[in-house]
């Protein structure tokens, strides 16, 4: 019996690769890369953006090393409210992220003293105690200061009020320096949140 190695290049049940079958492929290859990317580039640069927590200024809420993604399209049609959490550029330093709480608002008065946040705005001219309890189970805020915020600056705090570099040493935050909203905690998973503004009546 005589045995004969198969050729391919003669069996029509072998299928064979063309120079044509591997250009349509790689142009394909390009088309879906292209698409992906312009669906990308978008999101990542304009709609949301991932940050990583470093340091312990937003402790028991955020530790270090947890994963957040940042909504960066609200702020184009809206402005930060009280106890939305923010990201912004150092005013000292651009090249570095601060994550912070909003506290008070444009135009307000606030107030740091005898450990409490008092806000004067035109509903409460002679002020009112901010009560933070909805996100901090000891609200004791140290030193003593007091700005008065322009129409496009707001002052924002650590929620680890004893280990914060925040507004109450830097200043207010202008919102040219904000670069967006946390919208939600991706990692650790057993920590996954999607964070809401507190209501407050302000």
């Amino acid at each position: 019996m005589a045995l004969f190695k198969r050729d391919s290049a003669l069996d029509p049940n072998v299928p064979r690769t063309t120079p044509r079958v591997a250009l349509a492929f790689l142009l394909e290859l390009i088309q879906v890369v292209a698409i992906s990317l312009a669906i990308i580039i978008p999101v990542r640069y304009f709609l949301i953006q991932p940050f990583y927590v470093k340091g312990a200024s937003m402790e028991p809420n955020f530790f270090d090393h947890e994963y957040l993604i940042i909504d960066e399209l609200s702020y184009r049609f809206g402005q930060p409210k009280r106890g939305d959490i923010v990201v912004f550029h150092y005013p000292n330093d651009p090249k570095n992220y601060f994550i912070k709480r909003v506290v008070g608002l444009p135009g307000e008065t606030v107030e740091v003293a005898n450990g409490q946040v008092k806000i004067y705005n035109d509903k409460y001219p002679n002020g009112i105690v901010l009560d933070e309890k909805v996100y901090l189970d000891d609200a004791y805020t140290a030193q003593t200061k007091t700005e008065t915020l322009k129409s496009d600056e707001y002052f924002v705090l650590g929620d680890n009020r004893a280990a914060s570099l925040d507004s109450r040493y830097f200043g207010p935050v202008s919102m040219s320096r904000v670069v967006g909203r946390v919208w939600l905690r991706g990692w650790p998973l057993d920590r996954w949140k999607v964070f809401q503004t507190p209501n407050f009546n302000l």
